[in-house]
């Protein structure tokens, strides 16, 4: 515990030896990774947290070194989390992170991180979450986290950023399609990346249309339906709140990058005044405290039957019918349960 308190003060003190290997004990979910998290909760809630999807080919990486090159000028800290949740077999991103962040290497304020699933992608979710604060808590301005792919695994990990934007290559009519099936959903921006490609007017075009569409739609709440503005301050849209805004950047000239940037800072204005962040960070917390509930209540059943001699010995039993899936469920959750409630009602 003390080479643990040792180390939390270390990162706290602005190592990045410390903080790199905090973010291994949460990824490998090394014991003692819980206590460290939690000792490090208190000192986060200052980092702006910027989410980056989109459909391979789109360009991610370049935008999101071009990104962190664009604030280091300006002199603020970045922190990059690259995920490639498809990769379960690789111990980080498919690609060494001095390619990833070319433009950046050797610049200690830019501290840059892959994680890949090495197991469950609810577990790297979490991981994610807690590398995050990691990094928020060692004082970064900034933390990008980042998605090599856009399916549901990558909407599900760049929840826990503020403002999330996806990218999308020009000419891309399949992928505009695609974001339909919920990437649409979580999007404040929208990049349309390498837009000096032909196409890029079309792809555009087709996003606006899609807005309006989900404007319209009954489902339009994820951007602040129902978050009313500050008295003082209009809203950006009455029905919506925010309305995803479309760049178009060329990420490898630096092109639409400002402008990219100024979007983010525009949409962090509207969280803070409109209420919709401190709604959003209560709602990540909610999340967050339901899956460790889920993964650890897991983790205690899974003890308990391997205890009563394994799953395969119920499974012969249900199949010879001298039991059943729900009976089964009952006998493994009572010890549990009547432990609970036994505690409660103990006051404890």
């Amino acid at each position: 515990m003390a080479g643990e308190d040792t180390l939390v003060d270390e990162l706290l003190a602005g190592k990045h030896r410390a903080l790199a290997r905090v973010i291994t004990k949460i990824e490998n979910r090394s014991p003692g990774y819980r206590d460290l998290v939690s000792q490090l909760h208190d000192h986060t809630g200052d980092a702006e947290v910027i989410g980056i999807t989109g459909s391979p080919g789109a360009g991610k990486s370049t935008l999101v070194d071009k990104m962190a090159a664009t604030y280091r000028e300006r002199g603020e800290t970045v922190g990059v989390i690259a995920i490639d949740p498809s990769s379960p077999f690789t111990g980080g991103a498919v690609l060494g992170d001095r390619i990833r962040m070319g433009s950046n290497v050797g610049d200690m304020d830019v501290f840059f991180r892959s994680m890949s699933a090495r197991g469950s992608l609810g577990g790297l979710s979490t991981a994610t979450t807690d590398a995050v604060k990691a990094l928020d808590a060692f004082g970064k301005d900034k933390v990008i986290v980042e998605t090599v792919g856009a399916g549901q695994n990558e909407i599900e990990i760049v929840k826990t950023a503020d403002t999330v934007a996806v990218l999308v290559p020009p000419g891309s009519g399949d992928d505009v399609q695609m974001l339909k099936a919920g990437i649409l959903e979580i999007a404040d921006i929208f990049v349309v990346n390498k837009a000096d490609m032909d196409g890029a007017d079309r792809t555009v075009m087709e996003l606006r249309e899609m807005v309006e569409m989900r404007d319209a739609s009954p489902m339009a709440g994820h951007h602040g339906a129902d978050a009313m503005a500050s008295e003082d301050t209009e809203p950006a849209d009455e029905e919506t709140g925010w309305e995803p805004r479309i760049i178009e950047t060329v990420a490898k000239t630096g092109e639409g990058v400002e402008e990219f940037l100024g979007t983010i800072a525009d949409h962090t204005a509207w969280l803070t005044e409109s209420g919709e962040l401190e709604s959003q960070t209560r709602k990540r917390y909610e999340a967050e405290i339901k899956t460790l509930l889920r993964e650890d209540t897991a983790a205690l059943l899974e003890e308990e039957l391997a205890a009563r001699g394994g799953l395969e010995t119920y499974v012969d039993r249900v199949l010879d019918r001298k039991t059943d899936p729900y009976s089964v469920a009952d006998e493994l959750v009572a010890p549990i349960a009547a432990c609970v409630r036994e505690r409660r009602e103990n006051g404890d």
